[in-house]
């Protein structure tokens, strides 16, 4: 389905095992988990598994979500889990 289609976007935080995180963007959150936790995601979540879902935020276009993953890519540490945290 063309990324134009769908309803809505997620931007997430997942938390890795080794309690690293990762972001990313996604229209089907749970989905895109289990893809992660059974290490077919992202080359950086591979051998970082299990991964846990700590934030997302969703958005009606693929555009604002892409936007927030990249805000939240230049977040310190730090900044993450105050946002985290909200």
């Amino acid at each position: 389905m063309p990324k134009s289609t769908h309803p809505h976007w997620f931007t997430y935080i997942l938390q890795c095992a080794d309690k690293t995180y990762y972001t990313g963007l996604t229209y089907d959150l749970d989905h895109r988990i289990k893809v992660h936790n059974s290490g077919k995601g992202a080359t950086y979540t591979r051998g970082r598994g299990p991964v846990k879902l700590v934030h997302s935020e969703k958005f009606t276009t693929h555009k604002e979500a892409a936007q927030k993953e990249c805000e939240i890519k230049k977040l310190s540490r730090s900044k993450k889990e105050i946002l985290i945290r909200q």
